[in-house]
């Protein structure tokens, strides 16, 4: 017996001997495993891991309009997890951002999503964490907010205002690779809290393609001074769903790399899914009534072109190519990039500015790390850089403006 089954085995034997949930000692290896991998598609790890922690013991930072919430401890502790959680408990907190006692759970948590996972999956999710997850006494964190932000009882009315309170109903038109894309998207994988636009009250302005407003879902948002694409815009439409789910599995695809947040995601969660439902996640976005852009033609003019172009040869050339081409599976490709043809140039600004590198996964284990420019290159040459890839090799995208690049290079600084 291996030390995990040892430890699961004892965990089993306390509950019972303390009044416990008696049926913990019923879960299954195979209940378990399975809760351990929807785990992975709700990428509950993310949020639950402080920098350096362990995983599931809380305190991430998160910053919200009102202030600074931490992440909770979500191991099976009794003091400072949720080893007290029944199952009831369990799926009012995770569904219904309700935790005992009646706590309402900031909508950080997305719970909005989560209410879609059905009544199988929840119990798996309860088996994993109850049993699957080793206890730690790590104590939560306070919030950094002051009176009256951290009254909670506003958010009952806007839960009332903006959060359904059902499940996930399969589509009988639809096929059932695409419901379980469905499901997964619009659920577990609460893809909607990234890339759909949010109201004035912070909340998703559709929380489903079927839904109300659903002609808004998916269709891109600033997140942590990124855009999270627009999955139904003008670039994504020319993707097929054999890409969609190739940059799940590995970060990247033949002239694309994933940035910002999304590195974490694909880290964390989609490059541990089973292709199968890769595909069927894919399937499903391809399939959503397409919600094009109109782009303002980038700045033709010659100085800035001139500008833009001279810079692209002295710091950009050596790995992108001086056809924009770039080095398929190592340097992405510039020419038609889903994220230089993006309607909001923040995140070619944003890469120019602080550099990023390739998210490592199974399937792409070698990181490819660009340099940040942002001590070497002002505002006018980012933005002039900028435009001049968002006009070349056929990209047609609009152009970026030096106040663009002032405000995100506060931004990042700021934070």
């Amino acid at each position: 017996m291996n030390n995990m089954k040892r430890w699961r085995t004892a965990l089993a034997v306390g509950l019972m001997a303390q009044g416990g949930f008696a049926a913990a000692a019923a879960f299954s290896d195979q209940e378990v495993q399975r809760g351990a991998y929807l785990a992975r598609a709700g990428d509950c790890v993310a949020c639950h891991t402080a920098p350096g922690g362990k995983p599931f013991v809380g305190g991430l930072k998160m910053d919200m309009p009102i202030g600074a919430i931490y992440s909770t401890n979500i191991t099976p502790d009794k003091t400072h997890g949720i080893g007290n959680y029944s199952f009831e408990q369990f799926d009012r907190a995770v569904r219904h951002g309700v935790a005992p006692g009646g706590k309402h759970l900031y909508p950080a948590m997305p719970y909005p999503s989560y209410v879609r996972v059905n009544q199988a999956d929840m119990k798996a999710l309860y088996a994993y964490f109850m049993q699957g997850v080793p206890p730690d006494a790590t104590p939560n964190r306070k919030a950094d907010m002051v009176w009256p932000m951290t009254i909670r009882w506003p958010l009952v009315i806007w839960n009332v205002l903006f959060v359904r309170d059902t499940t996930f109903a399969p589509d009988p038109k639809q096929s059932a690779q695409w419901n379980r894309g469905a499901y997964l998207v619009e659920g577990l994988g609460h893809c909607g809290s990234c890339h759909t636009p949010r109201g004035l009250f912070f909340q998703e302005k559709a929380l489903s393609s079927r839904g109300p407003k659903g002609d808004v879902y998916l269709t891109g948002s600033q997140v942590e001074h990124w855009f999270a694409t627009n999955l139904r815009g003008n670039c994504m439409q020319k993707w097929t769903a054999g890409e969609i789910a190739e940059l799940l599995q590995t970060g990247k695809t033949a002239n694309f790399t994933a940035l910002g947040s999304m590195t974490e995601v694909i880290s964390h969660s989609t490059q541990h899914l089973k292709p199968e439902d890769l595909q069927a996640m894919a399937v499903y976005i391809k399939s959503l009534k397409p919600s094009l852009t109109q782009q303002t033609p980038a700045s033709t003019d010659s100085a800035t072109v001139q500008r833009g172009g001279a810079i692209y040869n002295q710091h950009c050339v050596a790995c992108h190519q001086a056809n924009g081409q770039g080095l398929a599976q190592v340097f992405p490709g510039l020419s038609k990039n889903a994220t230089v043809q993006c309607s909001d140039p923040n995140n070619s600004i944003r890469v120019v500015l602080a550099g990023g590198s390739t998210v490592v996964t199974e399937k792409a284990p070698t990181s490819m790390v660009m340099p940040p420019f942002a001590q070497s290159l002002n505002d006018q040459q980012v933005a002039d850089v900028v435009t001049y890839i968002r006009a070349t090799w056929g990209n047609g995208a609009s152009a970026a403006t030096p106040e663009q690049v002032k405000a995100l290079r506060q931004a990042i600084i700021k934070d």
